[in-house]
């Protein structure tokens, strides 16, 4: 009879939950698709900011990230210096924030722009225009609508 190791349990064990544990992650990742409209690409984004970690660390951000442009993921990019952009002075009031408003204020066959306003946590308002753009070339991104532009945020000041 054959005797297995202990650890070669351990070790399959351990595979088995990283491949369950990757592929639960990837389906709450909402991917891009030409039926996304551009207003939801952005509610998408800010959604999963409102809740940065969760279900795991910087979710939110990662969520935010496929739905980039890929242009845009070239100057901001790889994932891990985009992380660290967000969570600058920059950006970090888009974490965890407690609520959004967006308005469409420039539209085009291929380009929307909104202005977007934020309460963050701190009960600070921020607006900041947000631009996205429909992708045009061919491959699986071929006529979805991705960020392009957002701009740093304008302080509006305190709730209180």
């Amino acid at each position: 009879m054959l005797k297995i190791q202990p650890d070669i349990y351990r070790i399959f064990f351990v595979f088995i939950f990283l491949i369950f544990s990757t592929s639960e992650l990837n389906a709450e990742i909402k991917k891009p698709n030409p039926d996304i409209k551009p207003k939801e690409v952005i509610e998408i984004q800010l959604n999963a900011l409102m809740k940065n970690d969760t279900p795991s660390k910087d979710h939110g951000i990662i969520q935010t990230w496929f739905f980039a442009h890929p242009n845009n993921q070239r100057v901001t990019g790889p994932i891990e210096r985009f992380k660290n952009m967000i969570k600058t002075d920059s950006y970090s009031m888009l974490l965890n924030h407690e609520n959004y408003e967006i308005v469409e204020v420039y539209k085009s066959k291929g380009i929307s722009t909104f202005e977007v306003t934020i309460m963050d946590k701190d009960k600070k308002y921020y607006k900041f225009k947000w631009q996205v753009e429909k992708y045009e070339l061919d491959g699986f991104l071929k006529n979805c609508w991705l960020t392009t532009a957002v701009s740093q945020p304008m302080p509006m000041g305190s709730s209180i």
